[in-house]
């Protein structure tokens, strides 16, 4: 070969590798590295109990309305929305271009289909209150009025009607719940009662769809929806995530380019709080523990109270946590709603079951021991394996060992698909647990506690309770908010369970991560989001 042509030759493969080189960084920006601190449970929105499975059906797929960056709500199928004269009745106009991954246009029917699903005993699904007011819900998930009697009916391809039995001011943010959301007919029929356990038995209409999870795996990933409607906003290609149950490890990771994005320990979060990828995320969530009543010692009223009033909160979350998140006095979450200007957790706020006094845990403690009988109590103390479980647990252990006289507590950290399977079978004294909001309003969160709620694992009952939250389903104005307060203050001195704090996420984001949207409730949306 001539010289010039070798010279020439090596040229053109010196700047091929440059350019190849530099091009590798181009293609991986359109891939998002994210760590979860909890597996994935389940892909069908009807069964969804925990925040993860929440996260990623809030992204696979789309419902009527969604909600964006801190929180706001904007329309996601709907393209018109027109409401009766009596606040009653809905009628939605729908996307006509929307899709389903396999290529299915989705219709009002497939709402229609969606809803009564959910809302029929046999799916077993865990979050049917949240129809409540929608015509004959609550009948159809008692079993006493069939599913087609729902008030929601297609009224053609791309309408969708909804009829209420009283007025909910909070309809739409309701419907940005992943219950609310649409399925494919054909592909439930198609999976039956193994819809939605893996990647494969599931059909998806939102930005992304899932992809290599089967169910036990700690990653998976979402993959860009070819057939999505508004695929021209949505930039990425691909998310990978995976469960790093280890802040260290997660820390590790994104130290060295593997993860975009790691959770924070205590310790990282007090460290880290200057660093310039700082982000402490707020989150319209209580953790708390809940009590079972069904135990002989829990019943006791004396010794409930001696247990809530143990704890130093304060010192939970200034010594343990570190990560801006910060103390209740209700079980309703800062920033939740609001009321005449003024947020609705400080009109609920109350030093009753929600403070710190030794003096009268342990008072509280000498009442429960005599009506029991009993001179000692052992606890065991439930909980989750990752990091900051613990250490909650070992903090909660401590101080009610210390504050407490005759008290045991025997902690258990798990694997968090099994603590919830324990929870939904009662096996368990005390859990360490938190619930975030589904939607914008207090009810959201009271309505656990309800006698009927699926997620009432404690077993507390109130039918003065569950009167004031029916009749704050019905009622306005003043009315409706002095019924969630009298319902509010009624948690706390029966202390059906013990509020501990509002939690913030501590986390550190790359600075090249763009457009990421995050709503205090639902967590984050990769819709937008890209990486330059």
């Amino acid at each position: 070969m001539h010289k010039v042509t070798k010279f020439i030759t090596a040229i053109f493969f010196s700047l091929t590798t440059f350019w190849l080189w530099q091009s590798s960084p181009v293609l991986a920006t359109k891939t998002l590295n994210w760590s979860e601190p909890a597996e994935l449970q389940t892909l069908d929105p009807a069964l969804s109990v925990d925040t993860t499975s929440s996260e990623i059906l809030r992204n696979s797929y789309e419902g009527l309305y969604r909600l964006e960056n801190n929180g706001k709500l904007s329309p996601a199928l709907v393209t018109k929305e027109k409401i009766s004269s009596d606040g009653l009745t809905y009628t939605f106009s729908l996307q006509k271009d929307a899709r389903w991954s396999n290529n299915d246009p989705v219709t009002a029917a497939d709402f229609v289909f969606s809803w009564r699903r959910a809302l029929t005993p046999q799916t077993g699904a865990a979050n049917v209150q949240l129809f409540d007011g929608i015509k004959n819900a609550k009948a159809i998930a008692s079993g006493q009025v069939a599913p087609d009697q729902l008030g929601v009916v297609a009224l053609d391809k791309h309408t969708l009607q909804v009829t209420l039995e009283n007025k909910i001011p909070y309809f739409e943010s309701l419907t940005t719940a992943p219950i609310f959301a649409p399925l494919n007919e054909k592909a439930v029929a198609k999976f039956g009662k193994e819809y939605g356990t893996s990647a494969k038995k599931a059909i998806f209409n939102g930005p992304f769809t899932v992809k290599a999870w089967t169910g036990p795996e700690q990653k998976w990933s979402l993959t860009k929806n070819a057939k999505y409607w508004d695929k021209g906003h949505v930039k990425l290609d691909k998310i990978n995530f995976l469960v790093t149950k280890s802040t260290s490890t997660s820390y590790n990771m994104f130290q060295s380019g593997q993860l975009d994005k790691t959770d924070l320990s205590q310790d990282q979060a007090q460290a880290l709080k200057k660093d310039p990828d700082f982000v402490a995320r707020k989150q319209a969530r209580i953790h708390y523990l809940d009590i079972n009543k069904e135990r002989p010692a829990l019943k006791n009223l004396n010794i409930r109270r001696a247990l809530s009033y143990a704890i130093d909160r304060k010192q939970l979350v200034e010594r343990v946590l570190a990560n801006g998140s910060i103390t209740t006095e209700s079980f309703i979450p800062k920033g939740l709603m609001s009321y005449k200007g003024q947020d609705f957790s400080k009109l609920a706020a109350t030093k009753v079951g929600t403070s710190f006094d030794k003096k009268k845990a342990q008072a509280y403690l000498a009442k429960g021991l005599k009506e029991l009988g009993q001179k000692e109590l052992t606890l065991e103390l439930l909980g989750d394996d990752e990091d900051l479980s613990k250490k909650t647990n070992e903090f909660l252990q401590s101080q009610l060992e210390s504050n407490l006289p005759h008290v045991t507590i025997k902690t258990a950290n798990i694997n968090k698909k099994n603590r919830i399977t324990r929870m939904q079978q009662g096996d368990f004294d005390l859990v360490s647990t938190g619930w975030g909001a589904d939607y914008q309003d207090a009810t959201s969160v009271l309505d656990l506690f309800t006698a009927d709620s699926h997620y009432n694992f404690g077993k507390w009952k109130n039918p003065e309770y569950d009167k004031l939250l029916a009749q704050a389903k019905t009622n306005s104005g003043a009315k409706r908010i002095s019924d969630l307060l009298r319902a509010s203050d009624l948690l706390n001195k029966e202390q059906a369970v013990i509020p501990l704090y509002q939690p913030a996420l501590a986390t550190l984001l790359k600075k090249d991560v763009q457009a990421l949207q995050y709503a205090p409730i639902g967590g984050y949306n990769f819709k937008t989001t890209v990486v330059k």
